[in-house]
């Protein structure tokens, strides 16, 4: 009788401690142990930040579903959102581009920069995804998941 008391007071505190971490934000600037956070990250038409997808595309494309897929141009660039969570949030900046596409077809990519989202922190990170080319259905429907 002891051990099912005891089974249902841990239940109990874990359920409680659950609760109590989903009311908060998750990705909190205060969270992680990392530099504090200044929003200064590039810009929507960054040309590292582009050739990143472009190149990471291009890997996806051929080394995962065998296709010569490659993007060869980006245009119509534009912001749609910055630190849409508020300031106390890790700092992303959201964007939206027309891609070229080496079969002549125009597509829509969806992406955001992350301040210190890079490999453990130490640069940029970008997450993107290609409207119509989300074979996975990562950022299903249409990649609004990769937005704010």
């Amino acid at each position: 009788m002891s051990f099912t008391r005891s089974a249902i007071v841990a239940a109990a505190l874990l359920s409680f401690g659950a609760s109590a971490a989903a009311a908060r934000p998750v990705e909190r600037a205060e969270d992680f142990f990392t530099f504090p956070y200044d929003g200064r990250m590039p810009s929507c038409d960054d040309w590292m930040t582009l050739q990143e997808i472009a190149g990471r595309f291009h890997t996806a494309e051929a080394f995962t579903f065998n296709s010569p897929l490659q993007i060869t141009g980006f245009a119509e660039i534009r912001e749609y959102a910055f630190r849409p969570n508020g300031p106390d949030m890790i700092p992303r900046r959201f964007c939206m581009a027309k891609a070229t596409f080496n079969d002549a077809k125009s597509r829509i990519v969806k992406y955001n920069i992350v301040e210190r989202g890079g490999f453990m922190g130490f640069n940029r990170g970008v997450d993107w995804c290609v409207v119509g080319l989300d074979r996975y259905r990562a950022y299903a429907p249409a990649c609004d998941a990769a937005g704010p």
